[in-house]
């Protein structure tokens, strides 16, 4: 945020937000080569290409669908893509049922914690789509911040999700997978609920101390999802979990983009503001925090030992 920020303010060309990913990719490539074995494992016969298709066009119309909702005046046409994309969506699970090898092996959402996290997980992450897109337009539209001071501020919650990460296997082996994301999981979405409270009058350093907190909780929450996913997965199969695992992780960081405009949208819409107030957002952040409060059900389903060989 700080960087992109900082781009769009002082170099007056938002494109470089884009253009970075040339350098970064590239150092990328070349650290993989350095550090990272080539391990294969079995290559399937013939690949996959109508499930590519299926399963690519579902989820692009779904995601552009659930994106348009959010615009006035496109609300059939967001229909139309969103029915489309749900029939494909169907095919291809009928599709994968009959295919020895699919791209997206809906089959390992049998494996119980791999299932749970899967789903839990996609629900906590509209969350933490929305919250960066709704962060920053309140700080830019609400308290009259520059895009760099938005972005030095919304640095809060990536420092506090780093200085989460050697504090999360403590818990996870103090109190288990189970219990840690039900209680963690109230703390996470409740810190992105108080940041809809926000105001003028509150002192910017209490505002970025509660969005470091908030990223910490969601961090430790995340760490819990992202490793108990492939406790019961087999070696030969982690290579598909890991391919279905990461695909529904990036589409419902999306979905949370786009849940977060639309509820913005349908508050502004509600109260008759042409832009945004407060108000708005403040509608916008506890709508999409409640969601991921809703993934309490499924982190309930793990079982009280789910992960004690990995947690320790």
């Amino acid at each position: 945020p700080p960087v992109g920020g900082f781009i769009v303010t002082y170099l007056h060309s938002w494109r470089w937000i884009f253009y970075l990913n040339v350098p970064t990719g590239l150092i990328g490539i070349v650290l993989v080569s350095l550090f990272i074995p080539n391990s294969r494992g079995e290559v399937p016969e013939t690949p996959d290409y109508k499930g590519v298709f299926l399963s690519s066009l579902s989820l692009g119309l779904f995601l552009f669908g659930f994106e348009l909702i959010s615009h006035e005046g496109l609300l059939y046409l967001a229909l139309s893509f969103l029915t489309v994309g749900t029939l494909l969506g169907v095919l291809y699970v009928y599709h994968a049922r009959r295919t020895k090898d699919p791209i997206l092996d809906i089959s390992l959402m049998k494996i119980p914690t791999f299932g749970t996290s899967v789903m839990a997980g996609a629900i906590t992450r509209v969350t933490q789509g929305a919250h960066p897109y709704l962060l920053p337009l309140m700080m830019q539209l609400g308290f009259g911040l520059t895009a760099a001071q938005s972005g030095a501020m919304t640095l809060a919650t990536a420092l506090g999700s780093i200085a989460a990460k050697p504090v999360a296997p403590t818990l996870l082996r103090r109190f288990g997978f189970r219990d840690t994301l039900v209680v963690n999981g109230f703390f996470a979405s409740s810190g992105y609920m108080i940041c809809g409270l926000f105001r003028p009058g509150w002192p910017l350093p209490v505002m970025f101390a509660l969005m470091v907190m908030s990223g910490f909780f969601m961090s430790i929450q995340f760490t819990g999802f992202n490793t108990i996913a492939y406790d019961e997965v087999s070696q030969a199969r982690m290579g598909a979990a890991t391919s279905f695992y990461t695909t529904f992780q990036q589409l419902m960081l999306s979905v949370g983009i786009c849940s977060g405009a639309a509820a913005l949208q349908a508050a502004m819409v509600l109260r008759g503001h042409p832009r945004p107030a407060f108000s708005d957002f403040t509608a916008a952040f506890w709508a999409v925090a409640a969601v991921s409060l809703l993934a309490t059900i499924w982190n309930r389903r793990f079982a009280h030992d789910a992960g004690h060989e990995i947690s320790g």
